[in-house]
């Protein structure tokens, strides 16, 4: 994903208008493998297309292999690039990794842990019923992770089952149009998703 890519946005405005124009996901799943099939309008590119779960190549990074040794995890379904959105509406960067017992986001370019979120803490996942990039983790205990990433399919199939694998625990995701989430501790917002002009256009909007 490029700069140019990346939606824009004005922190002086109630709404941030959001356009993301991210490349057609090339990771993919079976219908058999979708948690969502029926629900989630999906590209046509992105059937049939088999995972491959670490895209980082995280045993040739020495900084994410510290960090997860640390913390004790044993085993990474996920590792990848994503968008996350700020409170204040701006995008970080960050390396979103995916394991038996955590989710990670680690600052790319520094490579610190900027949070873990234990599998056992998130409650759901908020989707819209659209094909776009976007994707809310929500955390009641602490606050929640509004990202967005080509391969948000692949990531909402491995938080299910990594859940389930924890703790038996089934995963809820949720599907609509408008969802809120608690951007921070004291602040809640609202992503609208509309069809386009072809495309879907995503608005986040203070409440």
């Amino acid at each position: 994903m490029n700069d140019s890519d990346a939606p824009k946005f004005d922190d002086d405005e109630r709404q941030e208008d959001i356009r993301m124009r991210l490349r057609p996901s090339d990771s993919n799943v079976t219908e058999d493998q979708e948690p969502f099939m029926g629900v989630k309008v999906r590209r046509k590119a992105s059937r049939r297309h088999e995972y491959k779960g670490d895209y980082m190549d995280i045993p040739s990074r020495p900084y994410l292999m510290k960090i997860l040794q640390k913390q004790g995890d044993k085993q990474v379904f996920f590792a990848d690039k994503v968008l996350k959105f700020t409170s204040t509406g701006k995008m970080k960067r960050r390396i979103l990794m995916v394991t038996d017992f955590a989710v990670y986001l680690v600052d790319p370019d520094t490579g610190t842990l900027k949070r873990r979120i234990a599998l056992a803490a998130v409650d759901r996942i908020c989707l819209s019923e659209l094909s776009d990039n976007f994707f809310a983790i929500i955390v009641p205990t602490e606050y929640d992770l509004l990202m967005a990433s080509t391969r948000k399919t692949e990531i909402v199939t491995v938080l299910v089952d990594a859940t389930k694998n924890a703790s038996e625990y089934e995963l809820e995701v949720d599907f609509s149009n408008r969802f809120e989430y608690n951007a921070s501790a004291d602040l809640v917002k609202e992503v609208q998703f509309e069809e386009a002009e072809g495309s879907v256009r995503t608005r986040i909007v203070k409440k």
